[in-house]
């Protein structure tokens, strides 16, 4: 077999990337607002933990919603148009929070973010497997989903200090306003490798490399079909189990530091800034280390699960937090079960552009993605009604460790099941 290295000259693919890693950037500092933001509108909202919970659900119910539809909306108009309209539109969304009066209105808000916000991954994946030969895509993955953890590390500096200038409305209208910047850049420089005329010859065969020739066949494989395999299912049972947990860390981390530690979210929050901070590690980290282990002869599939395996344990200690008294005991664990789930996620989406045609990848990152977001849609009500009662009962903290409980056990308890899933080979995926 002969073995093709990385060309020399190598930026379009990288730089291709970066727009990607910016987008989900954005993608992740608009929706950390809200969760920054929760003490102050709770105030001003008189809202309950279950008043805020509602909120969160209509977020990821139409979240989940908007997984399924923007996936099969980008893979028929193609990545570039399909990122640019769900830009737009949450880019406006997360500018129109800011303009709201009522509980009411910051329902509608969330809920057009969660439509539009769902298109970023589907495309973000796509995008990977036009753009990157398989060997390399864990790692590519790893990288623009490290921008989420980029857009959480923004997101304690800057809505802080604006909301100490300009108060929440304009806190909403600056972070929204960033994503129709980059919807220039976006629309001036990307272009699949097919149409990129300073795309080198060296370098498309490089991209090309390990995967399947495009064929009419594979074309006309339809969505129903690819909902026997599976990849399909052990994608969307990973999303099912832990992305609660990760909407748990996003929506609630900020409000357990006040609640326990009684930290002052109007001011930069360094134990947020480090968890986050940690995430980025754990997104490129776990990217890298499958790649290099198929690098080095690693089957895929193993790398894959093994890599997987690792992050899975990372999160297990969180379990325990209600031995650990110091906060910055408890923030090095949390930490490092944050940076697992983005090193878990990096490699969890992976797996479908690892087995699938790139024409079908955002259907079903999409559909994956719209199961693991309606699981989130009950989470949010059972931590509501958790920490209302704790709090009633005056042990607050009570509550949290049931929670992180739940989020300790959850990962390990995903991988098991996809093992089980794909305990015997896949089947061949029919193209006729």
């Amino acid at each position: 077999m002969i073995k093709i290295h990385p060309p020399k000259k190598q930026n379009m693919r990288w730089w291709m990337l970066s727009l990607v890693f910016l987008a989900t950037t954005i993608n992740y500092l608009d929706r950390q607002v809200m969760g920054l933001l929760k003490p102050t509108l709770e105030a001003e909202f008189h809202w309950t933990e279950k008043d805020y919970s509602y909120i969160v659900m209509a977020f990821t119910a139409s979240y989940a919603l908007g997984y399924l539809a923007m996936g099969r909306f980008i893979d028929r108009v193609g990545t570039k148009i399909g990122y640019a309209v769900s830009l737009i539109i949450w880019s406006l969304a997360s500018i129109g929070h800011g303009f709201v009066k009522n509980t009411f209105g910051f329902l509608l808000a969330r809920t057009a973010l969660g439509l539009s916000e769902a298109g970023n991954f589907p495309a973000a994946i796509k995008s990977v497997a036009e753009w990157f030969p398989k060997k390399e895509r864990a790692l590519a993955t790893g990288l623009f989903n490290s921008g989420a953890t980029v857009g959480a590390i923004l997101a304690p500096v800057l809505v802080p200090w604006i909301l100490g200038h300009y108060g929440w409305q304009q806190t909403f209208v600056w972070i929204g306003a960033a994503g129709l910047i980059w919807i220039i850049l976006w629309w001036k420089f990307y272009r699949a490798p097919e149409q990129s005329k300073k795309l080198t010859h060296e370098e498309y065969q490089y991209i090309k490399s390990d995967q399947d020739a495009p064929t009419e066949e594979q074309s006309k494989v339809p969505l129903s079909e690819l909902f026997k395999y599976k990849v399909t299912w052990a994608f969307a049972i990973g999303k099912i189990m832990t992305d609660p947990i990760w909407y748990f860390f996003m929506f609630w981390l900020p409000a357990y530091f006040v609640d326990v530690f009684k930290i002052d979210l109007t001011k930069p929050s360094l134990p947020l800034i480090l968890i986050y901070s940690g995430t980025t590690i754990g997104s490129i980290g776990g990217g890298y280390l499958s790649s290099w282990l198929i690098k080095k002869g690693w089957e895929i599939n193993k790398a894959r699960n093994i890599t997987m395996l690792l992050f899975a344990l990372m999160v297990v200690p969180v379990m325990f937090s209600k031995y650990l008294e110091n906060m910055w005991v408890i923030t090095i664990v949390i930490a490092l079960a944050t940076a697992a789930h983005q090193g878990w996620g990096a490699n969890l989406m992976t797996t479908v552009g690892d087995r699938l045609p790139n024409k079908y990848v955002s259907s079903v990152i999409g559909f994956g993605g719209m199961l693991g977001s309606a699981a989130g849609i009950i989470f949010p009500l059972f931590i509501g009604i958790i920490l209302d009662t704790f709090k009633k009962a005056g042990n607050i903290n009570g509550g949290y460790n049931i929670i992180f409980f739940i989020a300790g056990i959850s990962y390990i308890a995903a991988w098991l099941i996809i093992r089980f899933i794909n305990r015997k080979p896949e089947n061949k995926i029919k193209t006729n």
